[in-house]
């Protein structure tokens, strides 16, 4: 409820992209499921600057280098790379450390 979701336009492609190739008949749904979400999207440039910070599997880069690039303030992530990248902001936890950072409230559902 505090929280809004941004999904860059690099993460939906990579999620297209990654349904297609394991659940090619489940492709409809996450159209469906992006029309029904509620999150701001943001545009992931082609061309960035590759010195902000290093992060060993390059494929991620554009994730972090768009958060920042949005003044995302924590980036949720489930991807171990991330854990050995040093940023000021966003603040990169894991799913788990987010509920229990920020959900207080799912705890009294």
């Amino acid at each position: 409820m505090n929280h809004q979701l941004v999904l860059s336009s690099y993460i939906v492609e990579e999620l297209k992209d990654v349904v297609k190739r394991k659940f090619s008949n489940k492709v409809r749904v996450i159209d469906t499921l992006l029309a029904k979400m509620n999150y701001e999207y943001v545009y992931t440039p082609d061309i960035m600057d590759d010195a902000l910070f290093e992060i060993r599997d390059v494929k991620d880069y554009p994730v972090l280098y768009t958060a920042i690039l949005e003044d995302v303030d924590i980036l949720v992530t489930g991807d171990s790379d991330f854990s050995d990248v040093d940023v000021a902001k966003p603040e990169i936890l894991t799913p788990a450390e987010f509920v229990e950072r920020h959900c207080d409230n799912l705890t009294d559902m």
